[in-house]
């Protein structure tokens, strides 16, 4: 908060300038800066010193005077105008943790090779930007670095989450939001949620990997200082609920992602994408191509003074700005219900949390609760409406039931959620209405007619509905203490040779067709899995399978080695019907059995496309647009599918992310099967964006001879690639573009020096693998013709 006029005057007495570049603390930058209070301040008079008045808030105006300004941890830095006006510098520099940059607007024309704000979390923990203004935007120097001109630059010591919403920025000239470096040394997250970017060369909003853009708006118009790419992903990223328009840049598209990228994109308008090398986009729900709406969104201020002042976001101008019953929470959640019950439960990052009667809603307070902290509510709604109220980010929602959850008036998308900081689901389904659910019931029956006394004498249920399913389905489940019980619940069939409890009681597995199988325990359900058609049931409601494995869960390797799995034979499928592309694959067993090829289910056996090992507990094989087929008795140990084939495991999807398990032997034996010597190899070292250079070495064996190709439009550069004279070893170095060859032996050796990535085939290489025999040694890299240019 701003200190009196008196103070302030008193602070700046006998105080000397500090020398450009030194360190400020928040001492020091009360002594250099001009104090606004804009309570009843007329219009006249504000006119005269040349500020705006702001509905009775405060914000204090700071004279940029080329130095840095440094956040401590925890420290709110707040409520702030920085005046670039006289033609210098400021910059804003958050190396500490727990930090918060918010309601602070940049005036003026920034003309320097410096950034406004310099952001990092160091401490592993979370900070926030929010309320910023960054619009008058800024002209390149003459003389400049590739590390000034950014809006919001997040440094690539970011070891923990940023959040940075409300954000305006315009005109910069290296970058919007530049986050894509969050994720280098010390890997931390960064998500950017309504924000308006526009007219930024480089890019308007910039991420890494772990990134998530949320309902933000960013563009290029033509009308600006500069044009770039609207968004630009540089790892596995999200973009959810945004607007996006590339306008005249280059081929119009607003979604570029960095060869190695994945970018998933849902509910968003946007002009188009394109992807360098490998680079991968998908997309979900409700993505539109075109029709964009770039307007600015609601809550983001518009000049500096709005951001300042922390009065942005509101649609009419004077109207109140309470959403509900309290005048200092700012958003509103409904629940708009139906018939049946629907439970539910939500968090936010900090408390408090209101019941309201916002839109006519009902308070019932036998049907809603709220935690000690305040950060958790839940509720039981039928055929009416619940409403809270509350100040801080949503982390984390469930609803279990047809109600309606309604954010700020708008539908709240459930699957963005939980967010970081969400305390898991170990507090949900134990609510003061769950334990008054059987009083209700006045003739002592259940709804199926069974007598109390006849059912469960636990206090949880779960049920594996597979009613008129031929297909099998395997199941596994875990609790935190036993004992586990099978029952006859809901008319449940118990069959031994089908149903198996651990000796501790904390794990039970089956396998159910055509029927239902049901348990009974009494402790928290930790990990629940579910290989087929069956429906599964708790406490006779739905079980979220996305919400497993919880804290204390054992793993995955006890769950497949069943009583049931021995009586009979195994089959695994690699389909590739209809597939152009070939699929490489490979898989391992237990000792104590043989794999064998077949025909299952119409598979062809080609004796030149499929291998198996001596011992007969490896395979591999070469699937196009058919179906291959194995037999095998022990269990699964290792699976690695390099293709578009789908693996199939006794007649199930098989979930290739289980492995390898315990006993697998490791990756060296894949790669080198008789198939790969047949046709011509392709390397690629795809470097596009990338201004830092790579040297690349790699060698293969004899009988083939290495050449520089143009595939998939790489560049030849004679001065910056070689081959010996036997064709057997090449070189090269590639900065922000792309090199290729071609060749047909087996390869033996890569080494890559530099962020370029290597692709063998159109897919991934995989440098672990290489040297193998054969190859020379290292002594012949390094000493190329480019080396001698000293670059």
């Amino acid at each position: 908060m701003a200190r009196d006029i008196s103070e302030l005057d008193e602070a700046n007495s006998g105080r000397e300038r500090p020398e450009n570049g030194d360190k400020w603390t928040s001492n020091t930058l009360l002594d250099r800066r001009s104090y606004l209070k804009l309570t009843g301040v007329t219009t006249a008079a504000v006119a005269a010193s040349g500020a705006v008045s702001a509905s009775g808030d405060e914000y204090e105006v700071i004279e940029a005077n080329n130095s840095n300004y440094h956040l401590d941890d925890g420290e709110v830095f707040e409520n702030k105008i920085i005046d670039f006006s006289n033609g210098n510098w400021l910059t804003i520099i958050a190396n500490a943790t727990n930090w918060t940059i918010r309601n602070v607007g940049f005036r003026g024309i920034h003309d320097h090779d410096h950034n406004a704000i310099v952001a990092q979390d160091s401490g592993g923990n979370s900070s926030t930007i929010e309320n910023v203004y960054l619009g008058d935007g800024c002209v390149r120097p003459d003389s400049y670095s590739s590390h000034g001109q950014c809006g919001i630059f997040v440094h690539r010591g970011h070891s923990g989450h940023l959040d940075i919403r409300n954000v305006y920025a315009e005109d910069w000239p290296n970058n919007g939001i530049y986050a894509s470096a969050a994720a280098y040394d010390t890997p931390g997250t960064v998500t950017l949620e309504n924000c308006f970017a526009k007219n930024n060369y480089v890019a308007s909003l910039r991420v890494s990997d772990g990134g998530k853009v949320i309902d933000c708006v960013a563009y290029n118009d033509g009308n600006g200082r500069y044009q770039g790419r609207p968004f630009w992903g540089w790892g596995d990223q999200e973009i959810v609920g945004c607007n996006l328009d590339g306008g005249p840049y280059a081929n119009g598209s607003s979604i570029y992602g960095r060869s190695g990228s994945t970018t998933y994109v849902e509910d968003t308008h946007h002009s188009g994408y394109s992807m360098s090398g490998s680079g991968s986009y998908s997309e979900g729900n409700d993505v539109v191509n075109g029709s964009a709406d770039l307007s600015v969104p609601g809550g983001v201020p518009t000049s500096p003074e709005e951001a300042a002042s922390g009065s942005s976001g509101s649609d009419d101008e004077g109207e109140d700005e309470t959403r509900g019953d309290y005048e200092d929470l700012q958003h509103t959640y409904e629940f708009v219900g139906e018939d049946e019950p629907t439970d539910y439960y939500f968090e936010v990052e900090e408390g408090p949390i209101e019941p309201s009667t916002y839109n006519e809603a009902t308070i019932e307070e036998n049907y809603m609760w709220i935690s000690d902290d305040g950060t958790r509510a839940a509720g039981r709604v039928i055929d009416g409406h619940h409403a809270w109220e509350f100040d801080t980010l949503l982390i984390d929602v469930t609803v279990e039931g047809p109600a309606e959850p309604v954010i700020n008036d708008v539908e709240s998308n459930l699957d963005r959620y939980p967010r970081d900081g969400a305390t898991g689901d170990g507090w949900k389904g134990d609510m003061p209405w769950h334990d008054n659910e059987e009083e209700e019931t006045d003739d002592g029956e259940e709804e199926d007619g069974q007598d109390d006394d006849e059912g469960h004498e636990f206090d949880h249920t779960y049920e594996f509905v597979a009613e008129g399913e031929s297909e099998s389905t395997d199941y596994y489940f875990e609790i935190e203490d036993g004992p586990i019980e099978p029952s006859n619940y809901n008319g449940a069939t118990v069959e031994d040779d089908y149903m198996w409890v651990s000796d501790d009681g904390t794990r039970a597995a089956g396998r159910v067709v055509d029927g239902r199988h049901a348990w009974e325990f009494d402790t928290l359900l930790v990990d629940v899995t579910v290989e087929g058609p069956a429906e599964p049931i708790v406490n006779d409601q739905e079980s979220h399978l996305s919400r497993y494995p919880l804290s204390g869960a054992t793993g995955d390797e006890w769950k497949g080695d069943m009583p049931w799995h021995d009586s009979g034979e195994h089959t695994y499928e690699f389909v590739a019907d209809g597939e152009s592309e070939p699929t490489d694959y490979y898989f391992e067993i237990e000792d104590g059995s043989t794999i064998v090829p077949s025909t299952y289910n119409g598979a062809s056996i080609e004796d030149n496309l499929m291998w198996v090992s001596d011992d007969g507990t490896r395979a591999a094989g070469r699937v196009v647009d058919g179906r291959h087929a194995w037999e095998f008795d022990t269990l699964l140990v290792d699976v690695t599918v390099e293709g578009p084939a789908e693996p199939i495991i006794n007649d199930q999807e098989s979930h290739l992310s289980r492995y390898p398990l315990s006993g697998a032997t490791g990756d060296d034996w894949k790669g080198d099967m008789p198939w790969h010597v047949t046709g011509e190899h392709t390397y690629e070292f795809v470097a596009e964006g990338e201004s830092e250079p790579t040297d690349y070495y790699f060698e293969i064996e004899d009988g083939s001879s290495i050449e520089p190709s143009m595939y998939n439009g790489a560049t030849i550069e004679d001065d910056y690639m070689w081959v010996s004279d036997d064709g057997t070893r090449a070189a090269g170095r590639v900065v922000d573009g792309r090199h290729a060859w071609e060749f047909d032996t087996l390869l033996v050796d890569a080494t890559v020096e530099g962020p370029a990535e290597p692709i063998v085939n159109d897919q991934q290489s995989h440098l672990n693998r290489y040297p193998r025999d054969g190859a020379t040694g290292d002594d012949w890299k390094g000493d190329m013709p480019w080396h001698d240019g000293g670059s």
